[in-house]
């Protein structure tokens, strides 16, 4: 049966990605986008579908539309991004939330929150597992998404409690792939686009640092399962993949795959900045039975070949 599923963020890296494996499943796709960090040609490809409609609006704003499904995943998600107006940042992580969580309970609507590992702060413990609490400083310059992600989860089980709407609360981990914006900060991107232009590869701190990175494929495969699965599996689920790599290593790989000359510079690390993240995946392999099957290798491939083109 089609289901009509709204997808917010629908425009943004992973949004796009989800609505096109939505429409390839034979569902009406609502695609809801203010166009802050998600693009057009993300979605150009999709326009000309009759089951693709493609909505501008903010979250932070009540949206009256009539829905099977909603994937909340508004909210720009890179530091550069979230820090260029963090009063907005966590408006959109909380109004957004509310919005989002008002008009499931009153469609009877299933919604999916896109939270994140960074909810985790810089932790105490290695991997991180669900049931650990974090450790997030509240009033640095990270917190406006920290503690907006950490609050939208808040309200998302509120409303589970209080008004038994159908909620799938997924911690995402690093994620990349095609259609990454190339001015985001993030440090796949980041690496790529400086080695394909021949400049210097930016490191912050000793480069020791970790980071595990999960391809775009396999990260919307475990989003779509998770949503169809048992209702009373709430979440929330780590989703990610947990092979962890040094900042040192994956710009290695990088030079060697684009075949650049470029050269490493360290600089200082930023403030807040995780030293080690890798997600702790058991409960995502034993409730949705899976687990990621991209090499890191093969992903960076394609990502590659994509902002070769793009830049």
């Amino acid at each position: 049966m089609t289901k009509k599923i709204l997808v917010t963020g629908g425009a943004g890296f992973l949004g796009s990605h989800l609505c096109e494996r939505l429409l390839a499943a034979g569902n009406d796709v609502l695609c809801v986008d203010n166009f802050f960090t998600g693009s057009k040609d993300n979605i150009a490809h999709l326009i000309g579908n009759p089951y693709f409609e493609l909505i501008r609006h903010d979250v932070t704003f009540p949206l009256y539309v009539e829905v099977d499904q909603i994937y909340n995943l508004a909210c720009p998600a890179s530091p550069i991004h979230y820090q260029f107006d963090p009063v907005q940042t966590t408006k959109t992580s909380v109004h957004g939330a509310i919005n989002m969580l008002g008009l499931a309970k009153r469609v009877k609507a299933r919604i999916f929150q896109a939270s994140t590992s960074e909810v985790y702060g810089d932790p105490e413990i290695h991997p991180q597992v669900e049931g650990y609490w974090g450790r997030v400083n509240p009033i640095g310059l990270r917190s406006c998404y920290d503690e907006g992600k950490r609050c939208a989860e808040t309200l998302f089980f509120d409303y589970w409690r209080q008004h038994q709407v159908e909620i799938k609360v997924a911690r995402i981990f690093n994620t990349y792939g095609p259609r990454m914006h190339p001015n985001d900060g993030r440090v796949v991107s980041n690496f790529i686009v400086q080695a394909l232009r021949g400049e210097d590869i930016t490191i912050y701190g000793s480069g020791q640092q970790t980071r595990s990175f999960c391809y775009v494929d396999d990260l919307v495969e475990v989003i779509i399962r998770f949503m169809d699965s048992p209702a009373d599996l709430t979440g929330p689920v780590n989703i990610g993949n947990p092979g962890e790599f040094t900042m040192l290593e994956l710009a290695e790989k990088v030079i060697s795959l684009t075949g650049s000359r470029s050269k490493l510079v360290f600089k200082p690390l930023p403030s807040d900045d995780p030293k080690q993240r890798q997600p702790d995946i058991s409960l995502a392999k034993q409730a949705l039975d899976w687990e990621p099957t991209v090499s890191l290798e093969d992903g960076l491939k394609e990502t590659i070949a994509y902002f070769s083109k793009h830049i």
